[in-house]
């Protein structure tokens, strides 16, 4: 039984929960006496809750970018009754490091940054030589800062809620008995993370042509793009964007016998889940948050102009995705 708490401020991207969780790991192995409590914002909750490190999950109420002053000190406040004895802030904005600094949690570990360093006891100075990717820096944090990051560092993992995935099958009439095909075509950043529509179709065409079925998985965001798919295919094509909660949408992507995603939470999610995975990157660099699994394969032009990091393509033409054709991934 624990003894103590530790509470982590959490990341805002669904990617980015997805790749603290070998942090939460460590924490776990390296402060067994620990809960850990997890501080995200409530779009997060759905993959917190399939990591068995996080004993409880608290809701971050401030939108990106908002102060609310009074309200953080209110949160601190509350959050002080909880006798926390350390806190981990992974974000690295000046914010997010005011609640633990207004909670009074005597150990405040996290990078500087925004000129925080006064609300942190730990604060510590980035080598992004040492650690390129996304993983190492989180996974840093939960060891002191002298003591070198174990290598190799364990891939992200999350657990599937079986009860959970039954009531989902059931509720959405999904038969998993024939080989499941998972696209993702949303990507909340932007549209220049967006592979085409018609390139999508032509995957599900094709397995379906098998004899196969095809879930598409998103946000209510995404549904138009999964309707654009389903219209330019046909057969056993089920649009399931904006119909499922986050942790559902993880339940039932452990069934897929493949996914293809862009780069987006969805694909990080995949594949900590450990699934056969083609993964597609266009404005962004696989080089510092690849989808971290040995079933994943990345796809990527490697053009002049990316990786431009862009939210929309500062040329006009995405040719880092329209180029990027489906015969590529059916060719493996």
């Amino acid at each position: 039984m624990p003894l103590h708490q530790a509470l982590v401020i959490g990341p805002a991207w669904v990617g980015d929960a997805v790749l603290a969780q070998p942090m939460l790991a460590a924490l776990q192995h390296n402060h067994p006496d620990e809960a850990l409590h997890v501080l995200a914002p409530h779009w997060i909750h759905g993959v917190l809750a399939r990591m068995p490190q996080v004993a409880q999950i608290l809701t971050n109420p401030f939108a990106h970018g908002q102060l609310a002053l009074g309200k953080r000190r209110d949160l601190g406040r509350q959050l002080a009754q909880a006798g926390y004895t350390r806190a981990l802030v992974l974000p690295n904005s000046f914010k997010s490091a005011l609640v633990p600094w207004m909670a009074r949690i005597p150990i405040r570990t996290g990078y500087v940054g925004e000129m925080r360093s006064l609300l942190l006891t730990d604060a510590r100075i980035l080598d992004k030589t040492t650690h390129p990717l996304m993983v190492e820096r989180f996974a840093a944090l939960a060891y002191p800062a002298t003591t070198p990051l174990p290598k190799p560092l364990p891939q992200p993992r999350l657990v599937p809620n079986l009860v959970e995935q039954g009531h989902s099958l059931r509720r959405l009439e999904l038969d998993p008995g024939q080989p499941i095909l998972v696209l993702c075509p949303g990507a909340e950043y932007g549209p220049a993370k967006q592979w085409p529509a018609r390139h999508f179709a032509v995957l599900a065409q094709h397995w379906v042509d098998l004899g196969h079925q095809v879930w598409i998985l998103g946000s209510a965001k995404d549904h138009s793009v999964g309707e654009s798919i389903r219209a330019l295919a046909s057969g056993a094509i089920r649009n399931l964007c904006g119909k499922t909660r986050l942790s559902e949408a993880v339940d039932l992507m452990a069934l897929a016998h493949q996914v293809v995603s862009n780069d987006s939470g969805l694909m990080h999610v995949a594949a900590a889940l450990e699934r056969p995975l083609k993964a597609l990157f266009g404005s962004s660099s696989p080089h510092f948050t690849p989808p971290l699994s040995a079933q994943a394969r990345v796809y990527c032009l490697n053009l002049p102009c990316s990786p431009c990091f862009q939210r929309t393509c500062p040329l006009g033409h995405t040719n880092c995705l329209e180029k990027l054709v489906p015969e590529q991934l059916l060719a493996d």
